[in-house]
């Protein structure tokens, strides 16, 4: 198994919603704020070479929206899945199987694009199976009013006309299971939306976990520094504080798919409970 992290664009979100409660005061010491209030984030992806199996973990926000919507989230510097996958010698149609954290449009817009003569959609990666969840796949494509601007049917349907779909298998109410579909284990949490997938990889005898929105940045270790998005900010909450004791129990190492400063982060336990422990670029961790 080999791993690369694939850049797919960087992009800003309003400050106050990505630390909900918490005063501008303290998380801006963290994650500074321009004159918009807006901070920056990344859309880093994770390709995973397998056999002959090549996994993208994520795909960003894609290209296909209007100028009108790529204005709310104020694009920033050169980065693209297309140069990034160039970079390690990857083209996106050999990407066999595309696997979504869950179907947020910052997360699963790049799976879909616009056919030649823009009349409708069509996968992305033309020869790449797309992995969800059942339970996920309802939620989203039968959206509650507060996630509803999220889950972009353009997005999301293309992937199931396809016939590429593909759902993973899990128990009922199981938590954690070892994806028999991929090498890595999967763990299910529902404080930012119903059954988003975190996925566990065993590489170079280190534990590598891709944090997708259960931790979005560094900036949102402390148990508080909750998400506005989030759709059951409680139960984000509990599922947090019992992850990252883990984490820091276990010698995790985390990558961080929104933080555009840290790509992988180790934790530690404090007497102020879990803090930061240790910053690393993927070269410097693993190259």
């Amino acid at each position: 198994m080999k791993l690369y992290p694939i850049e797919s664009g960087n992009f800003k979100l309003d400050g106050g919603a990505m630390f909900g409660v918490v005063p501008k005061s303290l998380w801006n010491r963290t994650n500074p704020a321009d004159a918009n209030n807006m901070i920056d984030m990344a859309a880093r992806c994770l390709l995973i070479e397998d056999g002959d199996k090549l996994t993208l973990v994520d795909t960003g926000m894609g290209d296909k929206q209007s100028e009108k919507f790529f204005g709310f989230y104020y694009p920033w510097g050169e980065h693209s899945i297309d140069n990034s996958l160039k970079k390690h010698g990857f083209h996106r149609d050999d990407i066999t199987d595309i696997f979504l954290t869950h179907l947020h449009f910052d997360h699963v817009g790049g799976a879909i694009k616009r056919n030649k003569d823009r009349t409708g959609y069509e996968p992305a990666f033309k020869n790449a199976k797309f992995w969800s969840n059942k339970d996920h796949w309802k939620w989203a494509t039968e959206p509650n009013a507060r996630e509803k601007a999220s889950f972009l049917p353009e997005n999301i349907l293309p992937m199931e006309e396809s016939g590429k779909l593909h759902f993973l298998d899990r128990k009922e109410n199981e938590i954690y299971t070892q994806a028999k579909e991929f090498d890595f284990g999967v763990l299910f949490v529902d404080g930012h939306t119903d059954k988003q997938m975190i996925p566990h990889i065993q590489y170079k005898d280190k534990t590598l976990v891709f944090m997708a929105d259960l931790l979005p940045t560094a900036g949102h270790i402390p148990l508080p520094y909750v998400m506005g998005f989030d759709t059951r900010p409680l139960l984000t909450l509990s599922e947090k504080e019992k992850f990252l004791k883990k984490a820091a129990d276990k010698g995790y190492y985390l990558f961080l798919e929104h933080d555009a400063h840290n790509e992988i982060i180790t934790l530690k336990n404090t007497e102020k409970g879990v803090r930061l422990d240790k910053t690393f670029t993927f070269n410097e961790l693993f190259n």
